[in-house]
């Protein structure tokens, strides 16, 4: 359950009733009685709260929206965006007289 959690992209789980739930788990609670997962199901207006339980299995069917980035990635996005804030802080200065 955990490492479905951590997963962020849509699950499937497979229900002990048969019923199958694809969407984004995005809490649980391992300690409440009884342990319990919030997923958000694909074309459902609300969420939905499914006890541990009744998984009986989850399959990783949605990509990882965070596959592929990394903290040098999120640096460099951060520094390009530093750099377009100073050039237009100086144009605008430019435009001013002051510069």
């Amino acid at each position: 359950m955990e490492i479905a959690f951590d997963y962020r992209g849509d699950v499937t789980l497979e229900l002990v009733s048969g019923e199958t739930v694809r969407g984004y788990i995005f809490n649980r609670n391992s300690a409440a009685s009884p342990p319990a997962l919030q997923i958000f199901p694909i074309g459902q207006p609300s969420s939905r709260v499914i006890p541990y339980a009744d998984v009986m299995a989850i399959t990783f069917t949605g990509e990882d929206t965070a596959s592929g980035k990394s903290w040098e990635t999120w640096v460099q996005k951060k520094e390009s965006e530093r750099k377009a804030e100073a050039e237009q802080i100086k144009a605008e200065a430019q435009a001013r007289g002051h510069l």
